[in-house]
């Protein structure tokens, strides 16, 4: 187990070291900074002068080094719009992008796995057929125009619904939660829907198919030949090995919801680190925007070492494996 996990830990080091380097070579590229950061009147020396002061003179190998070396230490430089530090204004948006995840995470789970089974054991029901078909709905339509739809229907039609913005918000220390307030659960359902439509769709789908076959194999026949329940059968053997593959997936999309709130929030205006990367694009704010890459980047790599420590105890066959490796 513990040198699994060293492996992976190892594995995970050289992928934040790409990624990081992937986010500061990419942005080089996407336009000078100093003329979004001084007016039209500047003159030529001021602008050597502050090109100089925010290193952006020295060698990329150099530029690379002195990135890396502060995100480690979770300081990511100066942004060049806002004028702050870099960590500041994420620490600032982490909140709301998490708490969007996370309700869209719940409903996915909650709604998709209890779904995928449901079409599963009653896959010929009028019920069943009618879910299927409101998923390649939901997988078919855009992020964008789900939100859209949702703000036209209850926002501007109903007018049940917030459309845009966060709502009040309660602060505990650095961490800013809108839980705790009528319109911040409010100003949460919208986006979280449209957040959480996608990855709900993908994973009943996973989940049903992934039934399906271990209904088909011969230790559920054996199973039933024996005279065990059905409720057992279902549910304590065939489920149970379905979620087995499931965990890789499902793990891989709880941390894409993340990576793509970005959409959802800019259509609903969430004050989140999707928002904040958009607008640092339009602004040619590098610090900002490689920052962002490799806060999703660590998130990723964090949920997938998760995701492979649960496979390793779930699984006993890699256990095995590895054990008849050694």
């Amino acid at each position: 187990m513990f040198s699994f996990i060293a492996g992976r830990l190892a594995q995970s080091i050289i992928v934040m070291l790409t990624v990081g380097l992937i986010a500061f070579a990419m942005f080089r590229f996407v336009g000078d900074p100093i003329n979004n950061m001084v007016g039209q009147d500047t003159t030529a020396e001021q602008r050597a002068e502050l090109r100089e002061r925010l290193g952006l003179n020295d060698p990329f190998y150099v530029q690379y080094g002195r990135f890396a070396l502060n995100a480690v230490q979770g300081e990511f430089g100066q942004s060049y719009f806002h004028r702050r530090p870099v960590s500041e204004l994420l620490v600032e948006r982490v909140p709301a992008t998490l708490e969007l995840s996370f309700i869209a995470a719940v409903l996915a789970l909650a709604l998709g796995i209890p779904a995928g089974i449901y079409t599963a054991l009653r896959r010929r029901g009028v019920m069943s057929n009618v879910i299927m078909t409101g998923s390649l709905i939901g997988v078919s339509t855009p992020t964008f125009l789900i939100g859209i739809i949702l703000i036209l229907i209850f926002g501007v039609e109903l007018r049940a619904l917030p459309t845009f913005g966060r709502g009040e918000v309660v602060d505990f220390g650095w961490w800013s939660t809108g839980f705790l307030t009528a319109s911040g659960l409010k100003s949460l359902i919208l986006p979280s829907i449209t957040l959480a439509l996608f990855q709900l769709t993908l994973i009943m789908r996973l989940v049903r198919a992934e039934m399906l076959e271990v209904l088909r194999t011969d230790f559920i026949k054996f199973a039933k030949a024996r005279g065990l329940l059905t409720r057992s059968i279902h549910f304590s053997h065939a489920l149970k090995n379905s979620l087995v593959p499931v965990i890789t997936i499902t793990g891989l999309q709880l941390g894409s919801i993340i990576a793509f709130a970005i959409i959802t929030e800019s259509v609903f205006q969430w004050p989140g680190m999707g928002l904040l990367f958009i607008q640092a694009v339009l602004e040619v704010d590098i610090p900002v925007m490689a920052a962002y890459l490799v806060v999703i980047g660590f998130l990723f790599v964090v949920i997938n070492l998760t995701v492979d420590i649960l496979y390793f105890v779930v699984d006993p066959r890699l256990r095995a494996d590895r054990a008849g490796g050694h």
